[in-house]
């Protein structure tokens, strides 16, 4: 199986809605017998049910955990609907993958299917059984009331900012383990002229980069003794034809279909291995709050917030410098990596196109650059400066009145509100 193979095994079993459900049905195969056999071994009797009785029960069970289940799928989707029109329709992907709404489908499926297979066999013995299934469909009951406050909490903007960013921070640091060090120096790379390489090219569907394999590329480099440079980036959109590899020339040939099993191709980005992506959806949120559609200053302003530490995380580890070496130290794999400015610009240059004209959201973002260029060492700052002076800028043009000029240059860490100095 390739490092391809496997990705795609372990993306459909992380994004697939249905497969717990499934196994939750299987489970109840081998968990009604059970409980069937413990009911005659032990003669359990203190509900003391009638056949009748117990069909009764057990009938407006199921009838009322399917219109449970078909309720809470339907909820979702609306749900869903909802929160992607008013944040960002990148949010429903993380929606379907999230653990707690697989669990709570689990347990409704298994109690529905555990509740028909109890019904199948009553009988004056059967007590365990029937109590098994009230228990499952009360705890049901229980869990359906907190999946109502899950759900609608889950999708309040603050707690979407929190599950991006919590998420970014750990793809950060994934993808950049090292903190920055101001003394060393990294040398880069240059593209190989085109006469001394050969092309390897995407013949698959379009879509974007999700992922690529840093060690099986290395891995074939090492074995025909080349160079090879991966050419777009993560997240970038690649079509049919584009290049994926350029192989310097020099080594033996490296099969392009071993190539081709080391990158994913897929529709939508993710988080992966794709750190800007945690700044895109952000960002995306606060340009949806400010347009005038939905003029919601203060969401752009809890976005920035959570920007201001992710760009903070970023700016202290050290950067990829897009090479990456064998065992013996030889160079095998370049590959294009964001760089600093790259960050910086994805973070605020649209916020401030949108947002200086208003007051809390050109302080906000005034604090979080006076705040970083404290705090950040002193190769970070030339960026961050030149995106101050151009919000300085910007506030100089949106507000022609001294009174509110003067009162949109200061930085400050709530937008309006906050005495503290930025």
């Amino acid at each position: 199986m390739t490092w391809l193979q496997r990705y795609q095994l372990r993306r459909r079993v992380r994004w697939s809605l249905w497969l717990l459900p499934a196994l939750a049905i299987g489970l109840v195969l081998v968990i009604a017998p059970l409980i069937r056999w413990l009911d005659h071994a032990i003669g359990w009797s203190w509900f003391n049910f009638t056949p009748d009785g117990a069909r009764t029960i057990l009938a407006a069970f199921t009838s009322s955990m399917l219109t449970l289940v078909v309720f809470v799928v339907s909820s979702l989707l609306i749900v869903v609907q909802l929160a992607s029109a008013q944040l960002t329709p990148r949010i429903i992907a993380k929606v379907f993958v999230s653990r707690g709404i697989k669990a709570v489908l689990c347990i409704f499926t298994f109690s529905y299917a555990y509740t028909i297979a109890a019904s199948a066999r009553i009988d004056e013995t059967t007590h365990l059984p029937v109590a098994f299934a009230i228990v499952c469909n009360l705890a049901c009951l229980a869990i359906f009331f907190w999946f109502a406050q899950f759900l609608g909490s889950s999708l309040r903007p603050i707690s979407v900012f929190q599950g991006i960013a919590a998420e970014g921070r750990t793809v950060v640091e994934s993808v950049y383990p090292d903190r920055f060090d101001p003394a060393e120096e990294r040398l880069g790379w240059a593209p190989a002229p085109e006469g001394d390489v050969a092309v390897v090219e995407h013949l698959g569907s379009p879509g974007v980069v999700l992922a690529y394999s840093q060690r099986d590329i290395v891995r074939l480099a090492e074995r025909s003794d080349v160079v090879i440079e991966l050419v777009p980036q993560v997240g970038a959109f690649v079509a049919r034809g584009d290049p994926l590899f350029r192989v310097r020339r020099g080594g033996r040939d490296v099969e392009a279909d071993a190539l081709r099993g080391c990158i994913a191709i897929g529709g939508e980005r993710t988080m992966e291995q794709d750190p800007r992506f945690a700044f895109r959806i952000i960002v995306h949120i606060a340009n949806k709050a400010l347009s005038p559609a939905i003029n919601d200053p203060t969401t752009a302003v809890l976005a920035l917030d959570h920007i201001h530490h992710l760009l903070m995380h970023v700016g202290k580890r050290r950067l990829d410098a897009g090479q990456t070496c064998d065992a013996q130290g030889r160079l095998r794999l370049c590959y294009r990596t964001p760089n600093w400015p790259d960050f910086v610009a994805l973070a605020v240059t649209e916020i401030r196109h949108f947002g200086a004209s208003s007051i809390q959201v050109a302080r906000r973002l005034q604090a979080m650059l006076e705040h970083l260029l404290r705090v950040l060492p002193e190769a970070r700052k030339p960026v961050l400066q030149q995106e101050l002076s151009l919000l300085q800028r910007a506030i100089q043009r949106s507000f022609p009145d001294e009174e509110d000029l003067a009162h949109a240059r200061v930085g400050d860490f709530q937008g309006i509100g906050s005495s503290e100095p930025s």
